[in-house]
């Protein structure tokens, strides 16, 4: 899959402990092995109750979650699109990268310095996009200037693609992202090909205090407000809690959240929505030796979550069999399943649905 969230912001607004607790969650969550690939480069565990589920009925002797790599992208600083400071690395960092979760601080702490000398989230996400944006602008230009070149042909697919891209550069000549460029199925397909920073998917996470870790302040408030046009998600964790979590020992992390008044770790609702950002879901198989769940992008057919387990099930698919996850949940076994009628099989077409526990049959 090779799917990657980034995480951006100014500094000093809590990434990087964020980076560490999301990265160290992994551990959090029954003892899986985490990993971090380089020092900014970690692979998180996408927690998911379905997959304990599944594994209390079938006893196996593995049980193997899905993941999602996160990369934990430099401070950004005003002068990036030019590149200051560590910009060219940023910008590189986020080109990689097909989604971003931005934190913006929105806690006042007299210990913790602002690069701007002040609590904003607002202004901190304007700088963040400002840069972004001037550097799409440079992208657009050169692209404009190629498609013209090649537009003498009269074709009417790169005529339309002229007009948008015109239109996209008026846009953001204004100070707007690309993702707000996007009005239907045209303008997505557009931005998604154009491979511009603002045209990512975005999941914008604050980072408040712990008095503010469940109901929000003033600061969460007027952002939540200020990106209400934007139509992306947006989280209110607390990093410290996070970072305390990660360091207690597994036994006394129930308690914690009792006494914090959390269900769960913040981190994990970070992770889910990555994976909805990223636009992915989960199947199932469930055997004897392990109980697995893979990741595949929405709309995937069968023999492409096939070859998601081995390029080999996908060139010789024959066909699949599909449970429902609720109805393997109810019948409690695959055989009790199949004899109540609950088992389909599925041929080349089947778009597999998210929780489908699936057996694929292969010829190679």
């Amino acid at each position: 899959m090779g799917l990657q969230c980034g995480i951006v912001g100014l500094p000093n607004v809590g990434k990087s402990t964020l980076f560490n607790a999301l990265t160290s969650a992994g551990a959090l969550a029954a003892n899986y092995p985490f990993a971090t690939k380089d020092p900014n480069l970690g692979v998180i565990t996408v927690p998911d109750n379905r997959l304990q589920e599944l594994s209390d009925l079938v006893n196996p002797q593995r049980v193997v979650p899905t993941t999602v790599d996160i990369l934990d992208i430099a401070g950004l600083i005003k002068g990036a699109s030019k590149g200051e400071g560590l910009g060219n690395q940023f910008l590189a960092n986020i080109r990689e990268v097909d989604a971003i979760l931005h934190v913006v601080r929105c806690f006042d702490d007299d210990n913790v310095v602002h690069v701007d000398g002040s609590v904003d989230p607002i202004r901190d996400k304007e700088v963040v996009d400002t840069e972004l944006v001037l550097k799409d602008l440079e992208t657009m230009e050169k692209r404009l200037d190629r498609l013209k070149k090649q537009s003498k042909t009269g074709d009417k697919e790169i005529l339309r693609e002229i007009e948008l891209s015109e239109q996209i550069l008026v846009h953001m000549a204004d100070g707007k992202t690309a993702r707000s460029f996007i009005v239907d199925d045209e303008t997505a397909a557009f931005v998604k090909n154009s491979q511009i920073l603002t045209g990512k998917p975005v999941l914008y996470v604050c980072n408040v205090n712990e008095a503010s870790v469940h109901t929000g302040n003033h600061h969460t408030a007027k952002f939540k407000e200020f990106v209400a046009p934007e139509n992306a998600e947006v989280l209110i964790i607390c990093a410290g809690i996070e970072a305390e979590i990660t360091e207690l020992p597994e036994e006394d992390r129930a308690g914690f959240f009792e006494e914090m008044g959390l269900k769960e770790p913040g981190t994990y609702s970070i992770t889910r929505a990555a994976y909805r950002l990223l636009n992915l879901i989960t199947y199932f198989t469930a055997g004897e030796k392990e109980v697995r769940a893979w990741t595949i992008r929405k709309g995937t057919k069968a023999p492409g979550a096939a070859g998601v387990i081995h390029s080999d099930f996908e060139k010789g698919f024959i066909r699949a069999e599909v449970i429902h996850y609720h109805d393997y949940i109810q019948y409690k076994t695959e055989a009790a399943a199949k004899s109540a009628g609950k088992m389909a099989t599925e041929g080349k077409e089947y778009v597999v649905q998210d929780g489908d526990v699936m057996h694929f049959l292969f010829n190679v």
